[in-house]
This record gives C-alpha cells, sequence and structure tokens, in this order.
C-alpha cells in the first residue's frame, strides 16, 4: 500500500505543470520489498516498455526506437540540451500519460533507490534551470525563448534500441543533463555500464527536506578513505592530482591500469566499506542485477583497487576511483566546484551487455 501511494504520488508530481518531483528518504529506500527473480522483473520492463510504445503515435514511436546494433547505443553525453544533441522521446514533448509511461519504464528497470537518485539528479537539474544556468564545460548556461542552453525536466529523453523482448538483447537510453542511463537487458540479465549519475547543484532543498542526490556516494568515499591507518592511506593516494573523468563520455574501450591500494590490503571491515562504495552505483539497478553484480564484485575484492585524489575532509575537493576486474567506478567534482559533480560507471569486460550479447 505504501509502495503505490508513492509511485502515485512520483507520477502525479512528475505530470503537473508546478511541483517538483517528491524525494523518498534513505531509511524508506532500505525498506524495499523482497527480491524477485530476474525473468519476472525481465518480463516487467518489457511490458513497462511495451506499454509506453503503445501510449505513441506511429510517427513519436518511429523517433525513440532504433537497432539495437545503431550509432545512437554511444551517443550519450552529460551535456545538456544546446551543447548536445539527444534522439528519443523528449519528456517535454509527450502528454502526462506518455510522459508517465516513459518514467514508469525507466522505474521499472531500476531499483528503488536507483529510480529515486534519477528523481533527485532530475529536480536538481530544475533548481538550476530556475537559477538561471550554470557553467557546463566551460561554457555558461543560458535560458530563454531563443533557444541556447536548456535545462530542466523537460529536456531528458527516452530512447529504445532493439525490440523490447524477454530473451533477445535491448536497450533502454534515458537521459539528459548530468544524467546517461544505458541498462542493456539479454534475457534475465539487465546490465546498467556505461551510466552517468551526476549533479548540479549537489545539495538543494525541496519540501523542507535538503537533497543531495551523490550525498552517499560522497560520503562513502570520505568514510572509506579516513578508515584507512597512514600506511594505507599513503598506498591509495596518488602522487598527482586528477580533477575529471578518466572514462568518460567518448572514451568506451579505453584501458586504464589499476592505482591506489588493493582489496588484499584492507581489512574485512575496510572491505566491507569498499563494497557499500560500490554499491551506490551499482544498487541504481534492479535489486536483482544489482545483488548479481555485487556479488561479482565481492568475489573479485582482493583484486579490487581504491585510488584517492585531494583532501581526505568531507566537504572539500577530492576525486576518487574503484577499480577491479569487472568495475571501474569514478567520482570526480568539476572545476574545483564542491556544487558541480561527474561520476562514471563502468564493466571494462561488459559495456553495453557485451559479454551477454557476444559471449
Amino acid at each position: 500500500m505504501f509502495k503505490s501511494r508513492l509511485e502515485g504520488k512520483i507520477f502525479a508530481a512528475i505530470v503537473g505543470a508546478a511541483a517538483l518531483l517528491p524525494t523518498i528518504t534513505h531509511s524508506q529506500q532500505r525498506s524495499a520489498p523482497a527480491v524477485r527473480s530476474s525473468a519476472t522483473v525481465t518480463a516487467k520492463v518489457v511490458n513497462a516498455a511495451n506499454a509506453f510504445l503503445a501510449s505513441l503515435s506511429a510517427a513519436e514511436r518511429s523517433r525513440c526506437t532504433f537497432g539495437f546494433n545503431s550509432s545512437q547505443r554511444t551517443g550519450w553525453s552529460n551535456l545538456p540540451t544546446g551543447i548536445f544533441q539527444r534522439n528519443g522521446a523528449r519528456l517535454g514533448d509527450l502528454t502526462a500519460p506518455q510522459r508517465s509511461a516513459a518514467l514508469a519504464l525507466v522505474a521499472a528497470a531500476l531499483s528503488r533507490e536507483g529510480y529515486q537518485k534519477v528523481t533527485d539528479i532530475m529536480n536538481g537539474d530544475e533548481v538550476l534551470k530556475g537559477s538561471g544556468g550554470g557553467r557546463t564545460g566551460g561554457k555558461q548556461g543560458a535560458r530563454g525563448p531563443g533557444g541556447g542552453i536548456r535545462f530542466g525536466r523537460d529536456e531528458y529523453y527516452l530512447a529504445l534500441l532493439g525490440q523490447p523482448s524477454a530473451s533477445e538483447p535491448w536497450m533502454i537510453q534515458f537521459g539528459g543533463h548530468h544524467l546517461a542511463i544505458n541498462v542493456t537487458v539479454v534475457g534475465a540479465n539487465s546490465v546498467l555500464t556505461p551510466s552517468l549519475p551526476a549533479a548540479q547543484p549537489a545539495k538543494y532543498i525541496l519540501n523542507g527536506q535538503t537533497i543531495r542526490p551523490l550525498g552517499r556516494e560522497n560520503d562513502t568515499g570520505f568514510a572509506l578513505i579516513n578508515a584507512l591507518n597512514s600506511a594505507q592511506r599513503k598506498r591509495a593516494i596518488l602522487n598527482y592530482a586528477v580533477n575529471d573523468l578518466v572514462l568518460g563520455p567518448g572514451n568506451d574501450g579505453k584501458v586504464i591500469q589499476p592505482e591506489g591500494i588493493p582489496g588484499s590490503e584492507l581489512d574485512s571491515r575496510q572491505q566491507s566499506m569498499l563494497l557499500d562504495v560500490a554499491h551506490e552505483w551499482v544498487g541504481i539497478l534492479n535489486d536483482e542485477a544489482a545483488n548479481a553484480k555485487m556479488a561479482e564484485i565481492r568475489a573479485n575484492i582482493a583484486k579490487t583497487y581504491f585510488a584517492w585524489s585531494g583532501s581526505t575532509k568531507n566537504g572539500e575537493l577530492a576525486y576518487f576511483r574503484v577499480q577491479g576486474p569487472t568495475v571501474v567506478i569514478e567520482y570526480a567534482p568539476q572545476q574545483g566546484d564542491l556544487d558541480h559533480i561527474h561520476t562514471i560507471y563502468r564493466d571494462p569486460t561488459n559495456d553495453y551487455g557485451a559479454r551477454l550479447v557476444h559471449p
């Protein structure tokens, strides 16, 4: 009953003209329903995709559907409209029922907590829009009837690659400014990499509550670096500055060498904290797929590295990276701005479901 009421509030606020999307507290996020089978989740996602497509006209469907192997697959970015042109169904062009169906599909593919993170990022972009824009990629934001750079909830796009299927590969792309969600579905499996959750502002007030879209990512990272002893910290902290993502948009297939301290040199409590950091990204995807991915990372914990650059005092600037055989995560404040955060989540062995599509 609680979940249905909450989802109803979320979707009502999405389609409303004035209200921002509501926020779920972290205590509410943790009280998730029991885990279902992966096949059941895939069926739910396929049904949500077909419901969205059925809400569109033929012309609208043609604008948001692509071949699975089309160039659209790698055509994602964190940049706003006006700098980067996305393809797909623009939320601002959809009717209220279509918009609800689009977001219901996104929610079906993600965990409850992951969908809330997406919501918080989108709400933050609406706040950015209301403030008159911001600096993105070194360019000053602008808005108005003349066009230019545009922010806000309307500027998020949904695209489907391939035919929604319980057995054949297909993909969901949802993104806009500071958000690129790529979910590849192959039978009972789903893969979130590569995806880019980011935030600007990194903190804002909504309905009297302070919202930090990437707050737990920040806090778990700082908690781990400060849980290391001096010798471990010396191993983890890089001897050079890192100020931006190394494997951001446009870097598909790029290989970097692990740096920092390996999990084999951490005690069990520190290893658990490293897994907590990873889960903030992995857990965006539905619980079934996320649990499987976390088991994979846990099995490779000894070969999973934690690297740090910058201050170790929470509230100050720092970059960090988690890198293992099947995971790379980066967290990077932009241009010395704590209110502007970029992150990336990749699997060098399985971006876009490569391991499943081409075993």
